[in-house]
Order: C-alpha cells, then sequence, then structure tokens
C-alpha cells in the first residue's frame, strides 16, 4: 500500500491517505491565499505515487507542474527550511497539455451525441421548451440511425425535422417551429464561441487520461482554460461531460490502495450557478457514485458555501485558506465554513480563517475509518515543482513528445446525419441557417487548426503503445455505434445515468 502523503506541518503532521483521496476533496480560500499552489502539491503528490491527474489550468500558471522547480524561488526554499523537510528534491511531473482550442495543448473533441440533449440544452441556454423539442430531435435521429457527430449535423437533423414535423406529429408530439428557430440561432453563437472546433472527431479517449509513466507515475493531464473560461459555462459544462463520461465508461472497483484518477475542478462555483435542480440532484449523484470507479473529485472555489451543501458533505478531505470578512455576508461565509470542520478544542478555528497567512491553511483529512480528522492550523508543503507559468517553447516541446502527438491534431469528418440527409436529397445543397449571421472576418492565425510539425526527440513511454490514426478513428467509430445503441429510448440528465452503458 503506498505511504500516507505529507500534505501540510502544524503542531501535527497532516498526511492524506491514499485509499482515502477517491473520498473526494475541496480546496477553498480567497484570491491570493495560496489555493493554486495547494492544488498543484496535492496533485503532484498524487501523481508521484502512480495517480493519473486531470486539472483545469485557468490562469496558465500550472503548467509549471511538468518542470522542476529550483533554489531561485525564494520563498520555497524558506518553506522547505521552515517545515524541515529533509529529503525534498525538485522534480517536475510527466505531463500531457489538452486544449479545446488546439492552440496550447493537443485539441479535444466530443461528438454532439456524446454530449447529450441536456448538456447541450444547458450549453446553448434553451428553456424548457426548447430543451424538450432538441431531446425530441436526438430522440428522432436514434431511431432513425443517424449520427450527430458534429454542428453541422445537428443543424441538418433540426432542419430535418422541422421540415417534417407534420409527419413526426403523431409518434413524437408538437415540434415548435420557433423553438427550431432559436435552437439554431443559439447553435451559431456557440460556433463563433469555438463550439465547431470541440464538436467532431476523433473523439477523446478517456484510455489517454489514465496513463503513467515509465518509472509509474502518474500522468499529469492539464487543460489550458484560459480562454474557455471567457465563456464560463461553456468550462463548467465541459467539465461536467467530462466527469459524467468518466462516471459511465469506467467499471466499478470498490475501494483501492489509490485512486485510478484524481480529477480537480478549479473555479467550481460555475458548475453549480444558474443550474436547474434536475441537474444538480444529477451532479450530486455522479460525485457520489463515482468514487466506486475509483476517481477522486477535488473543487477548487473562493468559499465552500458556493457547493450545495448535499455536494460538500460528500468532500471528506479539506484544505480551507484565509476567507475576508469584511462585510456581514462575508462574516456569514467565514461561520458556514468554520462549522464544516471537526472540532479541535486548542483552535478557535473560526477567527482562524481570518487569520491564516498565504500558504497556510485549515486541513483535515480522512483517517483509515474514513473518519474526519480533527481540524489543524498548520502550513502546506510546496510542490517540488516549478510554480507558475512555462515558455512557449517549453509547452511546444511537451506536446510533441507526448504520446498521443498526431493521434487528435487533423479533425475528421465522416459520413453522419449531415451527409445521409443530403444524399437523400432533403436537405438543400446550401443548409440555411436559422439567421444569416453577419459576413464573418477571416478567423486569427492563433485559431486556426494547423498541420503538426514533425516530432522532435523521443516520446516518452506511457503505460499503453500509440494509437494510429485509423485506431483512433475506429475507437471514435466504435463509441458512435455504442452511444447510438446504448442512448436509444431515453437519455440521462449527464447523457448517462439513465442510458445504457456502452
Amino acid at each position: 500500500m503506498p505511504e500516507q502523503l505529507l500534505i501540510a506541518k502544524g503542531e501535527r503532521d497532516v498526511h492524506l491517505l491514499p485509499q482515502m483521496a477517491n473520498r473526494h476533496g475541496i480546496i477553498a480560500g480567497a484570491t491570493g491565499t495560496g489555493k493554486t499552489v495547494s492544488l498543484q502539491s496535492l496533485a503532484q503528490k498524487l501523481s508521484q505515487i502512480g495517480v493519473p491527474i486531470f486539472l483545469a489550468d485557468v490562469k496558465g500558471d500550472l503548467a509549471g507542474i511538468s518542470q522542476p522547480g529550483s533554489d531561485s524561488n525564494l520563498k520555497v526554499t524558506e518553506r522547505v527550511g521552515k517545515l524541515g523537510l529533509t529529503d525534498f528534491v525538485f522534480a517536475g511531473c510527466p505531463t500531457v497539455f489538452w486544449d479545446v482550442f488546439g492552440e496550447q495543448g493537443h485539441p479535444v473533441r466530443a461528438t454532439v451525441s456524446d454530449m447529450g440533449p441536456v448538456l447541450l440544452g444547458r450549453l446553448l441556454n434553451l428553456n424548457d421548451t426548447q430543451s424538450g423539442v432538441l431531446t425530441l430531435v436526438f430522440k428522432i435521429a436514434d431511431d432513425q440511425g443517424l449520427l450527430l457527430l458534429d454542428l453541422k449535423d445537428l443543424r441538418a437533423m433540426l432542419r430535418h425535422v422541422g421540415n417534417n414535423a407534420a409527419d413526426f406529429k403523431t409518434q413524437y408530439g408538437n415540434v415548435s417551429a420557433a423553438s427550431i428557430g432559436a435552437i439554431q440561432r443559439n447553435l451559431l453563437a456557440l460556433e463563433q464561441q469555438g463550439g465547431e472546433q470541440f464538436f467532431g472527431e476523433p473523439v477523446l479517449n478517456l484510455d489517454d487520461l489514465l496513463q503513467t509513466d515509465a518509472r509509474g507515475q502518474g500522468v499529469v493531464n492539464v487543460l489550458a482554460a484560459d480562454k474557455l473560461m471567457l465563456s464560463s459555462k461553456v468550462y463548467s459544462t465541459f467539465l461536467l461531460w467530462l466527469l459524467s463520461e468518466l462516471f459511465e465508461q469506467l467499471p466499478e472497483v470498490g475501494d483501492q490502495e489509490k485512486p485510478k484518477l484524481a480529477f480537480f475542478f478549479d473555479e467550481a462555483h460555475l458548475l453549480f450557478s444558474d443550474a436547474p435542480k434536475a441537474l444538480l440532484e444529477r451532479v450530486e449523484q455522479v460525485v457520489r457514485l463515482i468514487r466506486s470507479r475509483g476517481v477522486g473529485v477535488f473543487f477548487i472555489s473562493q468559499n465552500p458555501a458556493d457547493i450545495p451543501d448535499s455536494i460538500l458533505g460528500q468532500l471528506g478531505n479539506r484544505l480551507q485558506h484565509a476567507l475576508r470578512a469584511f462585510t456581514p455576508r462575508d462574516q456569514k461565509a467565514v461561520r458556514v465554513a468554520a462549522q464544516t470542520f471537526r472540532t479541535n478544542p486548542n483552535l478557535d478555528v473560526e477567527q482562524a480563517i481570518s487569520e491564516l497567512a498565504v500558504g497556510e491553511a485549515l486541513v483535515s483529512m480522512l483517517d483509515e475509518h474514513g473518519t474526519p480528522g480533527i481540524v489543524e492550523r498548520a502550513l502546506i508543503c510546496p510542490p517540488p515543482s516549478r510554480i507558475g507559468p512555462i515558455s512557449a517553447g517549453e509547452r511546444q516541446t511537451i506536446i510533441q513528445q507526448s504520446l498521443v502527438y498526431g493521434q487528435y491534431e487533423n479533425a475528421v469528418d465522416r459520413e453522419s446525419a449531415y451527409e445521409k440527409l443530403k444524399a437523400q436529397r432533403t436537405l438543400p445543397e446550401e443548409l440555411p441557417r436559422a439567421v444569416e449571421p453577419m459576413p464573418a472576418a477571416p478567423a486569427p492565425e492563433s485559431f486556426r487548426m494547423r498541420t503538426p510539425p514533425p516530432v522532435v526527440g523521443p516520446r516518452p513511454a506511457y503505460g499503453r503503445p500509440r494509437q494510429t490514426m485509423a485506431e483512433a478513428m475506429a475507437t471514435s467509430a466504435a463509441r458512435a455505434v455504442g452511444s447510438q445503441l446504448g442512448r436509444q429510448i431515453i437519455r440521462g440528465v449527464l447523457g448517462s445515468i439513465l442510458g445504457g452503458r456502452r
């Protein structure tokens, strides 16, 4: 069994037990109090014992986990000396960079069918009536064997259903022309936010997130999310989709010596803001059950109050950085945060939350019986990797040496709903949009997909052989067929809870 991981040192040392890391956790605190460094430190410690990591880099400063730190960071060397970490050695982690836009990492894609109508409806800001029509369109596509892979497939299917609404009325119910038009308009807005780059093939193979390197260290998957964060709903919906895909595809494993994957959800409050009650219930269900798949989920947010109580109660491992109490509302938030900890008779938790220095936190971890430990005021151990961003050259070198380099870089458009409907002459030569847009300016060079440059240097030996493009396409096709068969009749709120397993 992997040894316990030293997280922080106060009057007593505070450890995370690897077998309890799938009981989830939270890192909270005001801006500038050290949450990002705590996230990086915790992620690296898990990586060192062979746990693959997925984390979203919303500010661009987590990429440093790929590089070893150095003595030039005086704050780190001072903290190491203060804590007496005699075995501290600077080191980076094996890292793979991902990016929905394909600029700062390997492209991440999903099919429209994978996303499902409910998550897609949230992404498109649809009301209940419009969401119902979208669900109906997905059902008709399933029944007619029409694959929905990219946005042009969905536009084609919407037009097909709209043009034949009278034929579908008896079996499926009324189809509102106004709702079809509203969905089309919102699809256009999604395209302008980069949706056409995200939806398509080859789709992300989740096995690529579960790798270890030749030394047995878990690969850290870093999603470049600084641009993705410009549309907060796209960001939160994408991560929710990824979490639900992990829940659906990974088998039941029960309690293990360590997690199969640790998933860090930064800016977690975005997941729950404006989310309907039904979606929150399904998120709670996924968080509760994904533990049995060997996945630990860590939420990072400014305040524990940002997370619903039903989910907060499932987060057993807690790091609370400072909260500022300048207003009555802030003071209430401090009280709420203090009440989430197991009481320490020697510590006034509510007062301590307002007094914590940068890099200091109130820490409580689960013991071997799953019981929350008594809260301790402690200094977080610094990560051995570099704190802060990396250069564009360093990032590009890592991308080109990645095991998955060349597997996702070029999008592929195979026969699906658009092509089949066009062949049946149910679509005109040029598919009209719901609203004619203004002529668009050419996309900036940075947003265009490029042919990948030649590989420089050797590739790292990760945990499985690299797929060829043909193998990737075969996997993608199998996923699409399985998705269609498994999700017929009814689709869950996350595209997986109520649908069949693939």
